[in-house]
């Protein structure tokens, strides 16, 4: 039996595994910071971006980098031949990248084309990876799957964004039901919904006022949503699976708000 001490000291261990991460090529953006904490905890680590700023965050972790559109099947083909089986798929892509900016418009001011791209950027790419992936982790009858999801649009909005609120509500959606097909198999499937944090030059003003009036009083960092994520994917969470993990500083319980 091993002692507390002993076991504390393993916990989340994951030498021997490979995770996978989309959309790590901010160097403060949530992508990157989990893919670093995943290879500091043993994995072997792939990591993805749509521009080749992700060689950069390669070099940075030790890890191996693919470049591709994941909203494109055929470029989601050639990462899952590029990275070889995946026991942690960390589903990070979506909101903006810096090859094609984000789709922000008021309800009324987005047209059909601006919907897709909201939809396919930020909830097809989960389907379209996961799809890729998944049938490897099944045969092994071992896996992590976590969708970095959002508040915005499963717990709270705000006016503007009403196509990346659908798209993030929709991918709680698919975690839960995906969960429910696969809970038997030794995968597991959560999500995490970060709330304000602070990706650095992507995050604005805006944001970063609304970070200071969270109970918590500042803006999340990237690696407080890694670190939730590592949990998630750690051997240990194997009876957590459908869940929604909150990431916000308490800002959505919260009743009476400043107004930052």
């Amino acid at each position: 039996m091993p002692t507390s001490a002993n076991s504390a000291r393993a916990f989340a261990d994951l030498s021997g595994r490979t995770a996978l991460v989309t959309g790590a090529g901010n160097p403060r953006g949530i992508g990157f910071a989990a893919a670093g904490l995943l290879r500091a905890l043993g994995a072997n680590v792939v990591v993805t971006a749509t521009s080749d700023r992700i060689h950069e965050r390669a070099r940075e972790l030790g890890a191996t980098a693919v470049v591709g559109d994941l909203t494109e099947p055929a470029d989601v083909t050639a990462l899952a031949a590029a990275a070889g089986p995946v026991d942690i798929l960390v589903n990070n892509a979506g909101m903006t990248s810096v090859s094609a900016p984000g789709e922000s418009a008021a309800f009324l001011d987005t047209d059909p084309a601006m919907w897709r791209a909201g939809m396919s950027r930020n909830l097809d790419t989960a389907y379209l990876v996961t799809r890729a992936f998944l049938p490897g982790m099944l045969e092994r009858g071992w896996g992590r799957i976590v969708n970095v999801a959002s508040v915005t649009g499963p717990v709270v909005a705000y006016p503007g964004d009403a196509a990346y609120a659908a798209a993030k509500a929709a991918m709680v959606g698919l975690t839960r039901a995906l969960a429910v097909e696969v809970g038997g198999s030794g995968v597991t499937v959560n999500a995490v919904a970060p709330g304000w944090i602070d990706t650095g030059p992507s995050a604005s003003d805006h944001e970063r006022r609304m970070g200071r009036a969270t109970p918590v009083g500042r803006s999340g960092r990237p690696d407080e949503v890694a670190a939730a994520i590592a949990f998630l994917a750690a051997p240990e969470a194997s009876y957590i699976t459908g869940t929604l993990m909150v990431v916000d500083g308490g800002n959505t319980v919260q009743e009476e708000k400043a107004g930052g």
